[in-house]
């Protein structure tokens, strides 16, 4: 008999994905331990395993991957062929449809660009407080992407309209928000795109007290500080509408003691996933206000997952002895904010937890 962490280790699937899968009936234990209620499978039951974790791989609805479970090992495969086989013309068709649409959407972006204009000028030069100008970069640089296919969020952008200065960064998982007062800028909304390392060597010069000074002179960027400063061309690409992602106001919001919190998900219960998945730690907000992390058996409706290594990043991006917590709908973005300054926050995709 295989425990259900050898049967995960083995096949590929998740020991979250096996427990879900023996709910829904798709693949059954052999034995089920009345006491500790731990799962145990027979050694055949690898193949059928491994059978499903490539069926679900390629995307097929759970219906048909119970019907090729069922015929797998019988005498008559030919129900089984013609289920791949219906799947793999729906992916083909899906794939003809997709190319259709993403076509049309192209032209419709390169007509976006031939008609939109820029959103930086010729020049701009504006100073800021050191202190200020570190602690946004500080709150922000977590959520930085390093995917080389998507060079466009490679990189801090900073927004700049009447007497502030909003520095955003986002993988797509993530997000970060943070606005520092600037000075000396009274002109239209101008947007550039700092790349991550330039952003690190404008944050190794922010160590002082006084003032620094920024300039944006076309494609350039440079952050002077005393006699120091660093510079260099900014992306040339345009960042996402950050301002259409920010939460609306509502949501389950509770304060956190980031100290006790971190070590709640240090210690506490985590969902592992599939192999190469992240560790997942799962949120409810009680009737109290108060935070709890899920066990495997509790199926509270409204409890959130996510991905613990992100949410231990935002915490210490918060730099805050506490922080609001703001939980929506289980697919809603979670967000942490600064009790003293709600401009500041993390957004973190939340992970569904029904595979």
């Amino acid at each position: 008999m295989r425990s259900i962490g050898e049967l995960a280790r083995d096949s590929g699937l998740g020991v979250s994905a096996l427990r879900f899968y023996d709910r829904a009936g798709v693949l059954v234990p052999a034995r089920v331990d009345p006491v500790s209620g731990y799962r145990w499978y027979e050694p055949e039951q690898l193949e059928e395993a491994r059978v499903l974790a490539r069926l679900r791989r390629a995307g097929m609805p759970l219906a048909d991957v119970r019907l090729v479970l069922a015929g797998w090992s019988g005498a008559d495969t030919g129900l089984v062929r013609k289920l791949l086989r219906a799947h793999l013309r729906r992916l083909e068709q899906g794939l003809s449809d997709a190319r259709g649409e993403f076509s049309a959407l192209r032209a419709l972006l390169d007509h976006r660009e031939n008609v939109m204009t820029s959103q930086r000028i010729a020049a701009v030069r504006l100073s800021a407080a050191a202190p200020e100008l570190a602690a946004v970069l500080d709150t922000v640089r977590f959520a930085a992407s390093t995917d080389p296919e998507l060079p466009m969020l490679g990189g801090v952008l900073f927004d700049i309209e009447g007497e502030g200065l909003h520095a955003v960064a986002t993988d797509r998982y993530r997000m970060a928000v943070a606005r520092a007062g600037v000075a000396g800028h009274d002109g239209g909304r101008v947007q550039v795109v700092v790349p991550t390392p330039l952003a690190d060597a404008m944050r190794a010069l922010l160590d002082g007290e006084g003032p620094v000074r920024l300039s944006l002179d076309g494609d350039r960027v440079t952050l002077e500080a005393g006699d120091r400063q660093a510079a260099g061309r900014c992306l040339d690409h345009d960042f996402p509408d950050y301002r259409r992602l920010l939460p609306r106001a509502g949501g389950r919001r509770t304060v956190v003691e980031v100290a006790a919190f971190r070590q709640a998900l240090e210690t506490g219960p985590v969902r592992s996933g599939e192999a190469g998945a992240p560790d997942l730690s799962v949120l409810r907000v009680a009737d109290g206000g108060t935070v709890t992390l899920c066990a495997d058996a509790d199926e509270d409706p409204d409890r959130v997952a996510v991905n613990r290594e992100f949410l231990l990043a935002a915490l210490a991006a918060g730099a805050r002895d506490r922080l609001v917590l703001e939980l929506g709908a289980p697919t809603a973005p979670i967000a942490i904010r600064r009790p003293d300054d709600e401009g500041a926050l993390s957004l973190l995709m939340p992970v569904r937890l029904d595979d």
